[in-house]
């Protein structure tokens, strides 16, 4: 079983073919919360040039760090203890957060341009998948966008996590990154084309996420789950440790501001009761993100009940 792989540039077609991808993206957020997308939009040659300074960066700014870091440090004292038992509080991950008003990696030649253009571009393609989203869900064009900006204006959170995945002397004691649903609304990943590690849970089952050249992974987070009443839903997934290859993941977070109140869409709630009593709660997304700081790898539910008593 492998996660949906769709041609976005369909989207931009008429017809039977656009119709047959926009309900293959509809299929994608409603049965597994996580699709691929090809023909994004993003120009290859900027896509070879993250790749190159993401790279660079790590072995320049930070592998030293890491193998010196507290978590190398205490899995080789776990491991030389024999005891079977795991690293189960931490995550064998060097990550760095890249926001417009932060501090950037300065060391690395060309990472700050290629970043900031893939950035900016990477931000439209956010913002086409919402609206392909709207159409899908029957709603308004923009209405995802605008809930997230907290109404007009452009008060969402933007944030790209680059990320390293080093080889790991003993992936068997420690996660690449503990499983876990995304807090905020849509994920844009550009993860490695050669080393794989990234798994979804699907029916009891964890899948593989195959490592594709130059696609862009798209998932659904807690925010899209609240807002389309549960229609789609944020999926649970992890990264396993290897000891081989170093895996490189870049995950963009287009989130609501911390401002703004998230709730289902009205015309979803009223379509559903039809059919299911279910209705997600309404909360500020700054209270939620104080709980999911607290919960992050812990049940999404009590997360939305416990956001909502703020």
């Amino acid at each position: 079983m492998a996660i949906p792989v769709i041609d976005f540039s369909k989207v931009n077609g008429t017809g039977e073919e656009r119709a047959k991808t926009m309900a293959q993206i509809a299929n994608g957020c409603e049965e597994w919360g996580f699709f691929q997308l090809m023909n994004h939009g993003l120009p290859e040659e900027l896509l070879e040039r993250v790749k190159k300074v993401s790279s660079e960066y790590f072995k320049l700014e930070r592998e030293e760090t890491f193998k010196n870091s507290t978590v190398a440090k205490t899995l080789n004292d776990l491991a030389g203890k024999k005891s079977g038992e795991k690293l189960e509080s931490v995550d064998w991950e060097d990550v760095i957060t890249l926001l417009d008003n932060n501090e950037w990696p300065s060391k690395t030649p060309g990472f700050k341009e290629t970043m900031t253009e893939y950035r900016a571009e990477l931000k439209k393609l956010a913002e086409k998948v919402m609206e392909v989203m709207d159409e899908n869900l029957d709603l308004p064009k923009g209405y995802i966008k605008k809930a997230f900006n907290d109404g007009e204006g452009d008060g969402a959170f933007f944030g790209t996590k680059v990320s390293h995945y080093p080889p790991c002397p003993h992936p068997e004691l420690v996660n690449g990154l503990r499983a876990h649903t995304d807090a905020g609304g849509v994920i844009l990943l550009f993860q490695d084309d050669e080393v794989g590690g990234l798994q979804i849970l699907k029916d009891g089952q964890w899948i593989d996420v195959q490592p594709m050249k130059n696609t862009i992974v798209i998932n659904t987070g807690d925010q899209i789950e609240v807002l389309s009443n549960g229609r789609y839903k944020s999926t649970w997934h992890r990264v396993l440790a290897s000891p081989d290859g170093n895996r490189r993941s870049i995950a963009s977070f287009y989130n609501p501001s911390l401002k703004a109140t998230v709730a289902p869409a009205p015309a979803l709630v009223e379509k559903d009761s039809e059919e299911i009593n279910q209705t997600y709660p309404k909360f500020l997304f700054g209270d939620y993100m104080s709980v999911y700081a607290e919960q992050k790898f812990l049940p999404k539910e009590p997360r939305f009940r416990a956001a909502t008593a703020m």
